[in-house]
């Protein structure tokens, strides 16, 4: 079926650990309506902050390969701890070309005026060496307030977004920045725009916001342009098809709530070396893992 696809019909391919991805398919969809894509929660073995490096390099290529083999002409890593740890080797076993994400270092660097802030990102993301560099190459000069996100994940994936619990919890890990001068937040993981409007009540206006979703919508059109893949610029909006290795239910109801799309979603077993053992056992419980 994919064969008869021409390249501008072929879906891209959305990944994340689980529902964080949302975020960036809502900047894609507004910067490239006409583009169809597939997007894959592996909401089973969410999160990927605390695993370890193997194990979400095994996963993104199971996932990626999973992807091309439905036709996808493009992989969007739109997880920040899987690009962080991952994407150098994907980029190298995958046919099609990769966009992934990284934590907004740069913009905030240029925008801080108090040459502090805060960074509020997964802990995988943050002990990564590609983290590390961007640090080194766009803020050498800044005073950086790094905040593994614990809880934060888990939160989001069970549609948990602005509940007393967890605005505390951002408290927490939000006020020490505000004490310290930050004048800017860097959203280091692709569900954390989803807490947006809980953060504001924390820190008002006293902090810009770093999310770099349409970075990287408008990276995917620069690849698909590049390489000749882009759907036709009339096409009219495409639906979108959602895959989860869970059962899907929060899934369908965060994309429902947060992007207003009302959609199916299936469940998918996507089997790789590190989880051989426990594919096939999909069930409500798996989705808030």
């Amino acid at each position: 079926m994919n064969a008869v696809l021409s390249p501008g019909e072929a879906p891209v391919g959305i990944f994340d650990s689980g529902l964080g991805g949302l975020s960036v398919l809502r900047a894609v969809r507004a910067q490239l309506p006409g583009e169809r894509i597939v997007y894959v929660a592996d909401s089973r073995h969410a999160p990927y902050g605390e695993r370890d490096d193997d194990f979400i390099a095994d996963r993104t290529l199971a996932i990626g390969n999973w992807l091309v083999a439905r036709g996808a002409k493009v992989l969007v890593v739109a997880c920040n701890t899987a690009t962080a740890q991952s994407i150098a080797l994907v980029r190298e076993q995958l046919a099609i070309p990769l966009v992934g994400v990284e934590p907004g270092i740069k913009p905030a660097a240029l925008q801080s005026k108090t040459r502090v802030a805060g960074v509020l990102a997964t802990q995988s993301t943050l002990r990564s060496a590609r983290f590390r560099a961007l640090v080194e190459r766009y803020a050498a000069d800044c005073r950086l307030i790094c905040q593994p996100g614990h809880g934060l994940v888990e939160a989001i994936e069970r549609c948990d977004v602005g509940s007393p619990e967890l605005v505390a919890l951002l408290r927490g890990y939000l006020q020490p920045m505000l004490d310290a001068g930050a004048d800017t937040l860097v959203l280091g993981c692709t569900h954390y725009p989803f807490l947006d409007a809980a953060i504001r009540s924390i820190v008002g206006e006293r902090m810009t916001l770093i999310d770099t979703g349409v970075a990287i919508a408008q990276q995917l059109q620069r690849v698909l342009d590049q390489h000749g893949l882009r759907a036709a610029t009339d096409a009219a909006p495409a639906p979108v098809r959602f895959c989860s290795t869970s059962d899907g239910a929060h899934l369908k109801a965060l994309a429902a709530a947060l992007l207003g799309l009302e959609a199916d979603v299936e469940p998918v077993d996507i089997p790789s070396r590190r989880t051989m053992g426990t594919v096939g056992a999909i069930g409500p419980a798996a989705d808030a893992a």
